[in-house]
């Protein structure tokens, strides 16, 4: 008898990072129309309507990729530690920053703590490479964006100094 259907993992991996985003979007809602809107934000800062489906993509495409490495590697093990212990870790950073950024007004805090993520999301894609480069291409959209929101971070934060 089958306890778990064989797709169950990848559903549950590919579905896991948007829980995240998912939570995070209730704080985000609440500060779009106000203090957002209130930023000095680049010219090139993307249309607030971009962010959600290009989030949604890109968690479905980690979360694949996490599900492939998960795979490769045979479950949870002694293998497995060290690259699905990075993309746990930059995807907690990554669900930190809309409380910070978003929630608290940490602007410099939310940079901080999207550059720590980028660099976590680039270790973890190493990592993966021998694993399982589609998981690691996998990846790679994802860091071109954390490298825009990052630079959107930055200007932000320099452009509105008294701002929290």
């Amino acid at each position: 008898m089958e306890v778990v259907p064989a797709w169950a993992p990848a559903v549950g991996f590919t579905l896991l990072p948007h829980a995240g985003g998912f939570l995070g979007s209730n704080i985000t809602k609440k500060e779009i129309p106000v203090w957002y809107r209130a930023l000095q934000k680049p010219s090139w800062c993307p249309p607030n309507w971009v962010f959600a489906p290009v989030w949604g993509t890109l968690y479905t495409s980690m979360g694949y990729g996490s599900y492939l490495v998960w795979k490769e590697l045979g479950g949870f093990n002694e293998k497995s530690v060290i690259p699905l212990g990075l993309y746990a870790g930059q995807l907690a950073l990554n669900w930190s920053w809309t409380p910070i950024f978003f929630g608290a007004h940490k602007i410099g805090w939310g940079l901080v703590t999207l550059l720590l993520t980028a660099g976590t999301a680039t270790a973890t894609t190493a990592s993966w490479y021998n694993i399982n480069k589609t998981a690691a291409y996998l990846m790679a959209p994802y860091l071109a964006w954390l490298t825009l929101a990052s630079a959107l971070n930055y200007q932000i934060w320099r452009d509105n100094p008294n701002r929290k």
